[in-house]
């Protein structure tokens, strides 16, 4: 009566859950025979075999998440097939097994108060353990998940126990293997992993075996809205201008990622314009309580894009991953983890009136960057929480790798119920999470008496402490509260260039570059804004804040303000919802008129895709070396990534950045300086136009419905006429095009035997980089605009594309020519091998010669030589992005020395078969004397067996320096990848054997 270990396999034909109807028969059945357990069908630990891999799973339905359990128009193929008798025979197997489940004695039936059952599900209630009741939710969560998927092959029973007695293992740094419920991927992570998946069942053709069994067996989400570009903006048809040429620019992607919607089961696609993924997870994809086949267990996810925790704001477990990690996941290999310590972060108290939800995650983003949160979860509880509404929830949820943590959880409490109901959940789909939360103590009650719970550490913030504040000019974590910004301001202009420097001299700083704008003069200076855009999920989201941007902008044509007409304004909403709560508010039109019409539904400028300012603007930028600004309610800042030509980037509220765009600098006090003047010639102050909270509040009781999510989530599985009109084939091996400038296949397969290759030694590397603290994925893989004179370029230019046709480096992650080319090629980067000169080059150390990081790379690899990167802290901080291990890996990296790793980029590594090492503390490259011109050995066992992880090594020098080092193979399956050369490696080989 129990399913086995290949219950996932049977659960894709049902784990699209309707949630927006309580039609929903395919998914909520309570039949016995349907039941509980592991959800994945395949061991692909060498420890533990399992073979359980069919062709026979190509037969399985692939259910779309729309509204009425009907398949999506836009998937070619979503119509339930025929379920062969192999699979069937599997069934009959598993079914004989169950059995054995360990945890069969607590799977038990969750009655509906009216008669009848809502499913089964593994009660931790059962277990009678008192350190259960202890337990954070969000260890709960790991806990459900191990008990549902123990098989004692891919999770043990001992695995189970590490979880329960969390408060003495999780200081030990356990290991503990997670089976995620599901994968969300976006198209910039999606177009690569989707790439790798082609190249993987090619690779499986060319061993031999079933090329079928690269299938993902967890639902896949994939939403595309990375690729839209400010090209237009202060125009009416700026959203179907920009699609138009988003579609000229990226038919060959979007026609890629469509075959793969056809070609791969479980995988759902949802089209450009659509919305930005993490909204769309947050109001329609997210399920908080999944019911498959009659068996109830937590939603739970994990993304290839770093903010994937906004989903944590719904009480749903998830965060990032690298895009190679989440493709092992898709083909059922457990996500390996340290078992997390868990900061209990309490909240009390209420905001005070005119504070923003913006103001209050960068202010959590402070403190917990302070206490130091990397790797753990951070869990939010307190009397304040019933005074967070779930969208404030979210954006603090959604800024958790700003402040460092794996996670930022709320757990479900009566102010989620309430959004799932506004989000169009139906009534029965919320009855059944609060029902089986409740019956698991995973619901947090706040009427009730609260049990105390362990955490690993404690932080406490009173609400009523939390000022308006902004982040910046570089980096997410440097907040500067409102009333001091222009002192701020003032003191970046003086210091020294570094995060919050731009030494700019003190006879230059009141330098005017005069221009000429559309016929009529202008002028800025530095500090003034050029570009201000309420764009990216973290804010977006929110109502409360993006109708109190409408109410700023109302307030402000009121009076007579106007946006100054230089200023590259543009509003990028989240969903489609938001366009209809602004347009019902009336507060569309005042945005309209500030400049701040609708460009697109997708991540805009947050990412890069600012678009072209205008010529006259750019020129008189680069002509005066004025240090420009842009101001956006984005989550990252990072130089060089919002545009080449801001050099100070600022995060702040939607209502902040109309306020800003209205004063035009950031060099302003606006407690005491004025905006502008009104019509009447008196000065206008930012006071005058700022809404109460009481104001915001009853708007968006107005004007936030429960109808305009139902529409929008409608409409959005009918696609668009653009992306309807795309034909693609339907054989499931791709047909590479040689010629493509998009999609190529990548070498990582190459020549690949049976044979693991074992450990790669790193004997007289070179120094390819020498790098110092905060290097980000955007400075080793950035995805911006693919500059004229770059490698890039080069390529690009002899295969015949114009430079109007480049388009971005995000947009060409199918193509691993451009991104190797593209590695290191970030403008604003700093390599210490430069001596001070700032730009993607560096230094040819056998010939002396100054070459692009690409060029030298090469030069390297034919000659057979082995290079090394020096770095500092943080390193490869910023968003998820496994290109910035590809790139490394495709141009000879072997290894990276740095003073700490970003939790998801040393995964990343890991997974392409680099070698993490860390300085000991207190040492780093200066203080070991290392220049970069040296040659590196690192003395690390040739033999796998011999290697433990987290050991130390010895790194020599050819000039006879020598220091110890920790190798940053976190787990025993992390040796595994590396001892495969990588995890896909690792992937296919275990799959051939099946």
């Amino acid at each position: 009566m129990y399913k086995s270990t290949s219950s996932s396999i049977l659960r894709a034909a049902s784990s699209r859950s309707p949630l927006f109807s309580s039609r929903s028969s395919l998914t909520q059945s309570s039949s016995s025979s349907a039941a509980a357990s592991p959800s994945s069908s395949s061991s692909l630990l060498g420890r533990r075999p399992f073979a359980t891999s069919s062709p026979a799973f190509r037969s399985l339905p692939r259910w779309s998440h729309c509204l009425h359990s009907r398949p999506s128009p836009f998937r070619l193929s979503s119509q339930i097939r025929t379920v062969s008798p192999g699979l069937d025979r599997l069934k009959r197997n598993f079914s004989s097994m169950a059995s054995e489940h360990p945890f069969k004695g607590i799977f038990t039936t969750l009655p509906k108060p009216g008669g009848g059952e809502f499913g089964k599900f593994y009660s931790l209630p059962a277990l009678n353990d008192p350190r259960i009741d202890k337990l954070p939710y969000s260890i709960r969560i790991l806990l459900e998940s191990a008990i549902r998927n123990c098989d004692n092959f891919q999770v043990t029973k001992d695995d189970v126990e590490k979880i329960i007695d969390w408060e003495k293992t999780a200081p030990k740094q356990v290991e503990i293997p997670f089976k995620p419920a599901r994968v969300l991927l976006q198209d910039f992570t999606g177009v690569p992993a989707v790439v790798d998946l082609a190249c993987m069942r090619d690779a499986m053709n060319k061993l031999g075996s079933d090329s079928n069994k690269i299938n993902p067996l967890v639902p896949v989400d994939l939403v595309i809205d990375h690729s839209v570009q400010v090209d237009v903006a202060r125009s009416e048809n700026a959203v179907q201008a920009n699609m138009e040429l988003e579609f000229q620019r990226n038919k060959e992607r979007f026609a890629f990622l469509k075959w793969g919607s056809t070609a791969f089961q479980n995988m759902l696609v949802v089209p450009p314009g659509s919305g930005i993924v993490h909204q769309v997870n947050l109001e329609y994809l997210g399920r908080v309580v999944f019911n498959t086949q009659g068996v109830l267990y937590p939603d739970s996810v994990v993304g290839t894009d770093s903010h994937t925790t906004m989903i944590d704001g719904l009480g749903v477990a998830g965060w990032g991953v690298g895009g190679i990690e989440a493709e092992a996941t898709m083909l059922g290999q457990p996500m390996s983890m340290v078992l997390p310590g868990v900061v209990g972060f309490k909240l009390s108290g209420k905001m005070r009136n005119g504070v923003t939800a913006t103001d209050l995650v960068l202010t959590v983003t402070q403190i917990l960057r302070k206490h130091g949160v990397v790797g753990k979860f951070v869990e939010f509880y307190g009397d304040g929480m019933s005074g967070l509404s779930l969208a404030d929830r979210a954006t603090i949820a959604n800024m958790s790798p700003e402040y460092g943590a794996t996670m930022g959880f709320f757990p479900v409490d009566h102010v989620t119920l309430q959004y799932l109901k506004l989000t169009g959940r139906s009534d029965e789909t919320v009855a059944m999470i609060e029902a089986y939360l409740r019956a698991n103590n995973m619901f947090v009650d706040y009427s009730e008496p609260q049990q105390d719970r362990a955490y690993s550490s404690y932080l406490e913030l009173n609400l009523d402490n939390v000022e308006p504040c902004i982040s910046g000019p570089k980096r997410p974590h440097d907040r500067v509260p409102l009333k001091e910004m222009k002192a701020d301001w003032n003191s970046c202009l003086d210091s020294k260039v570094g995060f919050k420097g731009f030494a700019i001299p003190k006879e230059a700083q009141e330098k005017v570059a005069n221009f000429s704008f559309n016929g009529k003069p202008a002028e800025i200076t530095h500090g003034s804004v050029v570009i201000a855009a309420i764009t990216s999920c973290t804010n977006t989201s929110n109502p409360s804040v993006m109708l109190g941007a409408g109410l700023v902008a109302k307030k402000a044509c009121d009076l007579g303000l106007q946006v100054k007409p230089w200023i590259k304004t543009s509003l990028a909403p989240g969903s489609g919802v938001v366009t209809k709560y602004l347009l019902k508010s009336g507060l569309q039109e005042y945005l309209n008129q500030q400049g701040f019409n609708i460009v697109g539904y997708g991540c805009t400028t947050c990412i890069g895709n600012s678009g072209e300012i205008n010529e006259s603007v750019g020129a008189a930028i680069t002509e005066n070396d004025i240090v420009a600004a842009a101001v956006l309610s984005g989550n990252r800042n990072f130089e060089g990534r919002v545009h080449p030509l801001t050099r100070a980037n600022y995060l702040a509220s939607p209502p902040l950045v109309v306020a800003y765009a209205l004063a035009g600098t950031v060099n302003i006090d606006f407690e005491t300086e004025p905006i502008g003047k009104g019509k009447n010639g008196k000065d206008v102050f930012l006071r005058d136009i700022w809404p109460t909270t009481e104001e915001i509040a009853e708007v968006v009781q107005s004007s936030v419905l429960p109808d305009m999510f139902r529409a929008t989530y409608e409409s959005i599985t009918k696609g668009n006429p653009m992306w309807n009109e795309l034909s693609v084939p339907e054989n499931t091996l791709y047909s590479w095009d040689p010629k493509s400038t998009y999609i190529h296949e990548p070498p990582y397969f190459k020549d690949m035997t049976m044979d693991p290759p074992g450990p790669h030694s790193v004997k007289d590397a070179y120094c390819l980089l020498n790098f110092g603290d905060s290097i980000t994925t955007d400075h080793i893989s950035p995805a911006g605009n693919i500059q004229k004179d770059s490698p890039a370029a080069k390529y690009l230019i002899e295969r015949g594309v114009d430079r109007k046709d480049f388009n971005s480096y995000g947009s060409r992650r199918g193509n691993d020519e451009i991104m190797a080319r593209g590695t290191f090629a970030n403008i604003r980067i700093v390599n210490k091998l430069m001596n001070g000169e700032v730009g993607p080059k560096t230094v040819h150390i056998p010939s002396g010669e100054k070459l692009s990081v690409f060029d030298a790379a090469m030069r390297y690899k034919s000659s057979g030589e082995d290079t090394i990167i020096l770095a500092g802290a943080e390193y490869g901080s910023g968003s998820s992005r496994d290109w910035a291990a590809k790139g490394p890996m495709l141009q000879g990296v072997k290894a990276v020395i740095a003073k700490s790793f970003e939790r998801i980029h040393r995964s990343n590594l890991v997974g392409m078969g680099i070698i993490p090492l860390c300085f000991k503390s207190g040492e780093d490259a200066d203080t070991l004397g290392l220049t970069g011109h040296e040659r590196y050995t690192i003395h690390l066992p040739t033999d796998i067996s011999e290697i433990r992880p987290g050991q130390d090594v010895t790194v020599t020098t050819d000039n006879g320096k020598s220091f110890t080092c920790t190798v940053r193979f976190d787990t025993e399956v992390e040796l595994a990848y590396f001892n495969h050369g990588g995890i896909l490696p690792y992937v296919i080989r275990n799959l051939s054997k099946q």
